[in-house]
């Protein structure tokens, strides 16, 4: 019995320095444009006996009613969206509603909610952040190029760039079937794991950026709250195993 417990308290361990790893991420990207904070999901263990049908010569009568521990899945991503504001700045667009903008390094697209753009040494509409690599693509999927002495920029509520007059290219916009389908890349960007990106008609807020959606003051609460449950799943393991050798020097001089 008290190795079954030791084992549960360091199960629960493991999932409280899971949620503090995820809770830490969310709260050093809340500045981050557009970032997508994400959720620990944790479920019930089920005993061996009662998980696996062919287990069933490892059951026992008391700890087939004791829970099986904790297991951690993957992070549930929220795509709620985030506060919307104005910075003026006129390669800033923030998608409200659903949608994600596609870039390309020239090899991999991915898709990403930052809308902070600029123009790269070559001209090319670009994501501010990872030094100017990532292309912003429009609806055809194709970069847009700005000439150096094309006029000022300005990007419309239906995503159309212009330099002056021109109209450069309108930035496409796409939903996945599936948003949990998207798996986190770094670089704030998606990568689309079984699930079709589909284009949707481009509607942005320009002169904008959307900021994170991540709450500080409740991720602070939820980051204490796995620390203490951390401590106290480390205070069940010292004492079992203080128990557990008190038990062997009660036999030994028996």
């Amino acid at each position: 019995m008290s190795s079954y417990g030791l084992w549960l308290s360091a199960a629960g361990m493991k999932v409280q320095e899971h949620r503090q790893t995820l809770y830490a991420n969310n709260l050093a990207n809340a500045k981050t444009t557009g970032f997508k904070h994400d959720l620990a999901v944790v479920t019930q263990r089920v005993v061996e006996s009662r998980e696996e049908p062919g287990a069933f010569s490892f059951a026992h009568p008391v700890l087939d009613d004791l829970p099986g521990g904790i297991n951690i899945r993957r992070p549930y991503q929220s795509f709620a969206q985030g506060p919307v504001e104005w910075t003026g700045r006129a390669f800033d667009v923030a998608i409200e509603g659903n949608g994600f903008f596609a870039v390309s390094d020239g090899t991999t697209t991915r898709y990403t909610r930052d809308g902070e753009f600029t123009r790269n040494s070559a001209g090319e509409l670009v994501l501010s952040a990872g030094e100017g690599r990532w292309r912003v693509l429009d609806e055809a999927g194709s970069p847009m190029t700005l000439t150096e002495n094309g006029g000022s920029i300005s990007i419309g509520e239906n995503g159309m760039v212009r330099q002056g007059q021109t109209a450069v290219g309108r930035i496409g916009l796409h939903v996945p079937e599936d948003e949990q389908a998207l798996r986190k890349v770094g670089e704030n960007l998606f990568e689309p794991q079984g699930t079709r990106m589909n284009a949707m008609e481009t509607s942005v807020r320009p002169e904008s950026r959307e900021e994170s959606n991540f709450e500080v003051m409740s991720g602070l609460a939820e980051m204490l709250e796995a620390t203490r449950a951390y401590q106290l799943n480390a205070t069940m393991i010292q004492l079992q195993d203080q128990l557990t050798g008190r038990l062997i020097t009660m036999a030994q001089s028996a």
